[in-house]
């Protein structure tokens, strides 16, 4: 059996990933910067400081999340 590797801030394509596996109906136009952290920090094999996170990282991660969205 494989372990699920950590997730840490700069994972941010394993991190949509993951979020979409747990999140997948979500309307990203009502989600916020916010609530991508809490998200992303209760992921179970998050494994960061929460503290390192910034609007950039949160931003990246939404705008992954979308164009993931726009494409498929």
């Amino acid at each position: 059996m494989s372990e699920i590797e950590p997730l840490t801030w700069e994972a941010t394509y394993a991190i949509v990933d993951a979020l979409q596996e747990r999140h997948p109906l979500r309307d990203l136009a009502e989600v916020s910067l916010e609530q991508i952290y809490r998200w992303v920090i209760a992921l179970p094999n998050f494994d960061d400081d929460p503290a390192l996170a910034n609007d950039e990282i949160l931003m990246d991660i939404y705008r992954e999340w979308l164009d993931r969205l726009v494409v498929s």
